[in-house]
């Protein structure tokens, strides 16, 4: 597209172009749909563990509702942080223990020798000869389960809390039209507890956008990370396009980005929160059948 051939002949918005358009600039360009793929993948699968958990914490099981309710209780009470970094090096270290123990019985070193955590080569997860999407692939799996636990433990408090608030007349009704406790919960329950958990429910996927950034944590090559490594000041000894310190631009692009984001996400949440209302009996209901009369 541009004649990039000696960019230090360039100038001007020439250089800019072909500055822009460097391979670590595309690598940048595409970790914006990265973060969008981790929303698009981890919303759905934190639902999941977060109706498996409001399913669990109020279950007539004991163990199962104990469950429930000590997953709630452990996931939102400890810094989102500090179970990202715990979380990832255990569950790693877990499947590198299994594969030890599968693939290499005769090794008769320590796993665990100090700070150090050794296994044979054929249990590294992924194994060094793997290629780098495969080693990318992983981290973002990896990213993918701690993010949908961390959220769906807060997804499952929602939820629970949304059951609990739809009016026991409902309930109470269909059990005197005959209904099993089954068919009340998935055809009373369920389609009315939405217009209660949506506010929660926002307000979480507003969290889970503001927390991709984590991702440079997790090992992943995020926007935070690449913004970081094309803002810093480059001196023509070490990059073919030389610079100040341009991370405040490279960042403020980060800003306009997420901004532009939660807005779009604000205004598909007052439409769908607009469309759950209608017919029910709550305040944003009633305000809408009187709009309407």
């Amino acid at each position: 597209m541009f004649a990039c051939a000696a960019p230090d002949t360039l100038s001007g918005l020439h250089w800019l172009a072909c500055y822009l358009t460097t391979g670590k600039h595309l690598a940048f360009y595409g970790a914006f749909g990265t973060v969008l793929l981790l929303l698009a993948i981890t919303a759905p699968t934190a639902m999941a563990f977060g109706f498996g958990g409001a399913m669990a914490a109020r279950s007539r099981v004991a163990p199962l509702r104990w469950f429930g309710k000590i997953y709630i209780a452990i996931v939102r009470g400890v810094p989102d942080i500090a179970f990202f970094l715990f979380f990832v090096i255990a569950l790693d270290q877990g499947i590198e223990y299994l594969r030890h123990k599968v693939k290499c019985p005769d090794w008769d070193a320590p796993i665990r020798q100090g700070s150090d955590f050794l296994v044979c080569a054929q249990a590294k997860m992924p194994l060094g000869s793997s290629p780098q999407w495969v080693h990318e692939t992983y981290g973002f799996a990896l990213a993918v389960l701690t993010f949908a636990i961390v959220f769906g433990a807060f997804a499952a408090n929602i939820l629970f809390g949304a059951i609990r608030a739809v009016p026991r007349a409902q309930v109470e009704t269909a059990e005197a039209y005959g209904m099993s406790p089954r068919k009340t919960f998935w055809r009373i329950i369920v389609p009315q507890m939405w217009v209660y958990a949506l506010p929660g429910l926002g307000n979480l996927w507003m969290v889970l956008i503001k927390s991709t950034p984590l991702l440079f944590l997790l090992g992943v090559e995020d926007i935070v990370y690449w913004a970081r490594e094309l803002g810093a000041a480059k001196t023509p000894r070490f990059s073919d396009y030389p610079h100040p310190d341009w991370r405040m631009w490279y960042f403020l692009a980060l800003l306009v980005f997420y901004l532009a984001f939660t807005r779009v996400s604000e205004i598909v949440i007052a439409r769908l929160s607009r469309r759950l209302s209608l017919g029910q009996a709550t305040t944003a209901g009633e305000a809408l059948r009187k709009a309407g009369a």
